[in-house]
Order: structure tokens, then sequence, then C-alpha cells
């Protein structure tokens, strides 16, 4: 039996990507609460993601954008990462910015410990791409996008793109 490089790489970055979400679900978060959402986009959908990024660099005029658009376009496929938001209630914290979370959710603010649970779980996803010699960039450009469109559901407000590649010479260097 004769099984293409090219299917099998294929097939070896879909399995990357699952094992990505694996290792962000499994990373730690703040008070054992899981607020993260995980989605691996190929083909038609993860083109949309891109898309929308196009549309907010021509419209706001922020090239990098535009310049992201393309590589999450050429990438084979992309993994979003993104943190509902729910104050976790931790006493004496006001890393928010608050004096305590009754107030951060008065003030619709954002849970500290939302956004260091995402932080954390990016870097553990992104040593699994890693790991495994696959080409990735984490894009706030991507999450921007996806929050955007509501990919990940209309209660994340904070998300990252991870694209994913396999080719010769990285596609995300030598950007311009």
């Amino acid at each position: 039996m004769k099984t293409d490089g090219t299917d099998m790489e294929r097939d070896g970055l879909l399995e990357v990507a699952r094992r990505i979400c694996i290792a962000a679900r499994t990373a730690p978060k703040g008070k054992g609460t899981d607020n993260l959402i995980t989605l691996v986009l190929t083909g038609t959908e993860k083109d949309e993601v891109a898309q929308e990024m196009q549309r907010v660099g021509e419209e706001t005029g922020v090239a990098f954008f535009v310049r992201d658009a393309e590589n999450v376009r050429s990438a084979g496929a992309l993994v979003l990462l993104g943190t509902k938001i729910n104050a976790l209630g931790v006493p004496n914290c006001d890393f928010c910015g608050f004096k305590d979370c009754a107030e951060n959710e008065k003030n619709k603010g954002i849970c500290a410990f939302n956004t260091g649970d995402l932080g954390i779980a990016l870097g553990s996803a992104v040593s699994v791409a890693a790991d495994n010699r696959v080409d990735n960039r984490v894009f706030f450009s991507a999450g921007r996008a996806a929050v955007n469109l509501k990919i990940l559901g209309p209660e994340v407000k904070i998300a990252y793109g991870i694209p994913l590649s396999v080719s010769g010479k990285s596609i995300f260097f030598d950007r311009k």
C-alpha cells in the first residue's frame, strides 16, 4: 500500500490539532473552573475567519490583520482557543481592577483568572505544536475575528487563533 506524503502530512496536522485541544483543556485553571472553549477550523470555515481578519484590517487600517489573514488562508488548520468571562469569586484578589468579583460583574469587567487561564492554555497548546514540529504562531487577530463572528459562541469575549502549517519553510517567517 502506498500513501502519499501530502495525505499523511494533512492527517498528521489534524492529529496535532486534536492534541493541542487536549493540552489546552488539561492546562491548569483557577479554582479548577474551566471556561475554555476550543475549536479547530479547516477549509471554508477557516477561510471565513481569514476573510473577517482581512475586513477588519482594511476597515481599520491595521496592516497586521491583513498580513495575518494571508497566513491563516495558507495554513492547513486554525485552532481557536477562547474563554467565557465568569468571575471566579477569589477573595482578596482585585487583579481585575475592581474591589471584588461583585464589583467586577456589576461593571462587566473581565476576570483576571479567565485571561490568565487562557494564556496558560495557549502555552500548553503551542508546546504541543512545537513538540510535533508543526509550524504555528499565536494570532490575536484571528481570535478577534472569531469573536466578531461568534464562532466560539456569544459568551466568548476573548480568543486567540493558532494557525498550523506543515511545509518546507514556515509560512510564519519572512512576513511583510
